[in-house]
Parts: structure tokens; C-alpha cells; sequence
């Protein structure tokens, strides 16, 4: 198994790949025949890993539901992730705007609860993933890979052992914003022992909505890479999420990936404004630093042609046109969100050699 794991992901990781040659072509036109095949083609073998999905949100407020023989409710289906070459999902645990209050731990172990009784209920098409391996192993056997997370950092609850327990129920990804020790001002020393126990365990951290200091701040002291999960270009649409130039060079250099949301609020009305954003990450962090994030089923408007996960074809053929080799594009679907979790849990296991689980606590620290 080792070696068809190795056999799926070398091309995308060396970058020993061919490259796609097109003309450029309006961003607003639709794809030729040939791009769109050929980019049917190439996510065959480099499919989506999906970086910012909501469906578990979305599932708490439906009475009924089916996944596998495709459902109008929601934009994120067993028949349009087929359709739509996606490889694996990073299932975002956040709370329904319109639902009522819960406490942050709660909402996300409900939402945990669910989305593992979600996967064990389609089992021919969702599998739960907690590891870059485990990816693959669902790709070989023709599953979408589910990850968990990413989660706030309120849920964590100000608790190092809360963390080390969602990270046993399958949590992965924690979004370092929106708590007491991860604000405006930065990292207290409580936030920074958390980096450092997320590294200790393998959680990566999610930099999507971090103040400036608080993102500095992870990069100087992460020993494992960073992800933001929805953020686009500031410099194309200064929405609150979306990235500086400046902090995206420092994400590429700290071989980071941002992940560009296909949201009509964050990039644009139309397909083409997110492929100009996922340009712009391109050219500012570098081809080993971009990745896509639908944020389908997060009640948000998506651009037009991007309506729901089936779309991402015309995305990648858009780009085709636009004279992306196939080498950027085998990095930007699946290569570099399967070589931030790689080096993730290489963090986590050198960590654990060198730490025991921390006891710290965040009155003493932070007080």
C-alpha cells in the first residue's frame, strides 16, 4: 500500500510532470471543449482537495437528506464530487449563523458526532481521513478523504487537554482567531503553547481571519507548516479574510499553502475573479502555495460558473487557458494541501520526541 500511496502522489510532489500548453482566452468565456477535457483529465489524477466545506453545518438543520443519490439542498453530493474530480474535504465545524447559541466546545463535538455518522452512512463514497496516507488510501479505493476541521479556536476552551481530545476524535485543523489568546494584538504566551502543542500533535494551524501579529507571530515559532483555508488576494479584494502580499511571500517562504475560496464575496462575481486571485497567490507566495477552497455549503453566494463542487472542470480549465502547466496544476489540486499534512505530522513526530504534552494552563499565563 506503500507504494501505491507513493505512486500517487510523486508526480504532483517532484513536479516531473508535462506541461499543458494553451492560449489565453477572456476569463469570461466558457472553456473550450479541449481545456475542459483535458482538465477532466487531469483531475483524474490530481483531484481537488477541497479545503473549506460546510456540509456538516448544513446537515444539523435538514430533516432528511441523501448524499449518495445527490441532493438539491445542499451544493456538496457523492454524485457532484464525482463530477467534479474532488479527491478530499476539509469539513469546516462551525456553528449555523442562523442557529441559536451553543458553547463553542459543543457545537464543534456535535458536529464531529455528525459528520463521523455522515461518512459511516456512505461508506462507498466518503471516507474519514486523518492523515496524508490515509488520503491516498481513500483515493486507491475511489473515496473522498474527510478530514475534520478546520474548528475556531474557541473550541478548543482555552484548554490544552480540550485540544489534545478533539485531536483524538479526528480534529486536524484549528483556525487561530476569535479567542482570548489569538487576537488584534497577537499571540499571549497561552497561544503560544498552543501552537506548540498543535505542533506536538499534528494540527495544523489555519491562519483565515488572524490578525497580522497572531499570523507573524505562528510563523515565527510553528515547526510545521500553515494553511489558510478560505482566504483570497487583499490586493484584488480587501475583504477582512483575504491576504496581504506581503504575509503571502512569508507563507510561501515558510513552505505554507493559501488556500483561494471560490466565494463571489472574497474573490468576485465570476470565474474568472478567482482565477485572477489564485494567479495573484501564484505569482506573490509561488506555485507551491496555492490550493482552492470551495466554501460550498457556508451559505454564501459563489461566483457564477462555480455554482457547486461538480464546477471545478471549468475552473481548472479557465487556467488551462490561461497557460497553467500541468506541473502548477497538479500542486494547486491535490500536491501541496497532501505536502503541508506531510509535513505536519513530520513536525508532530519530531515534537513528540522532544515535549511531553503540556499542562499549562491559561489563567497563570495570561493573567
Amino acid at each position: 500500500m506503500a507504494e501505491l500511496q507513493q505512486e500517487l502522489i510523486t508526480a504532483a510532489e517532484t513536479g516531473e510532470l508535462d506541461e499543458l500548453s494553451s492560449p489565453n482566452e477572456e476569463a469570461h468565456e466558457p472553456p473550450e471543449d479541449d481545456a475542459l477535457t483535458r482538465a477532466r483529465a487531469l483531475l483524474s489524477t490530481h483531484p481537488v482537495a477541497d479545503g473549506y466545506c460546510g456540509l456538516p453545518a448544513t446537515l444539523r438543520t435538514l430533516p432528511w437528506y441523501d448524499l449518495e443519490l445527490g441532493d438539491t439542498s445542499v451544493d456538496t453530493d457523492i454524485p457532484r464530487l464525482r463530477d467534479g474530480g474532488v479527491g478530499a474535504l476539509l469539513w469546516t465545524l462551525r456553528q449555523p449563523g442562523s442557529a441559536p447559541p451553543e458553547h463553542p466546545v459543543t457545537a464543534v463535538l456535535e458536529q464531529l458526532d455528525l459528520a463521523r455518522h455522515v461518512v459511516a452512512a456512505y461508506p462507498e463514497g466518503l471516507r474519514l481521513a486523518r492523515s496524508a496516507s490515509e488520503a491516498c488510501d481513500a483515493r486507491a479505493y475511489g473515496r473522498v478523504a474527510v478530514f475534520m476541521g478546520p474548528a475556531p479556536a474557541s473550541a478548543a476552551g482555552n484548554s490544552l487537554a480540550t485540544l489534545r481530545a478533539l485531536f483524538a476524535l479526528g480534529l486536524r485543523v484549528l483556525t487561530l482567531s476569535g479567542a482570548s489568546w489569538a487576537g488584534e494584538a497577537g499571540l499571549t504566551r497561552f497561544g503560544e503553547e498552543v501552537v506548540r502543542e498543535m505542533n506536538r500533535l499534528g494540527v495544523l494551524a489555519d491562519l483565515t481571519g488572524a490578525s497580522a501579529r497572531t499570523a507573524r507571530r505562528v510563523l515565527a515559532i510553528t515547526k510545521a507548516p500553515v494553511i489558510l483555508t478560505h482566504s483570497g488576494a487583499h490586493a484584488l479584494n480587501d475583504h477582512p479574510d483575504n491576504v496581504t502580499d506581503d504575509l503571502l511571500a512569508e507563507v510561501g517562504a515558510a513552505k505554507g499553502v493559501c488556500l483561494v475560496p471560490c466565494s463571489a464575496e472574497r474573490t468576485g462575481p465570476d470565474i474568472g475573479d478567482v482565477a485572477d486571485h489564485l494567479e495573484h497567490v501564484r505569482k506573490v507566495a509561488g506555485p507551491g502555495a496555492v490550493g482552492l477552497a470551495g466554501t460550498y455549503d457556508t451559505g454564501g453566494v459563489h461566483p457564477d460558473g462555480l455554482a457547486d463542487v461538480s464546477r471545478y472542470p471549468y475552473l481548472i480549465a479557465e487556467l488551462i487557458q490561461r497557460g497553467w502547466t500541468e506541473r502548477e496544476l497538479g500542486l494547486l489540486t491535490w500536491g501541496n494541501v497532501q505536502r503541508v499534512l506531510q509535513g505536519t505530522e513530520f513536525a508532530a513526530r519530531a515534537a513528540s520526541l522532544r515535549r511531553p504534552p503540556s499542562t499549562a494552563r491559561i489563567e497563570p499565563l495570561d493573567a
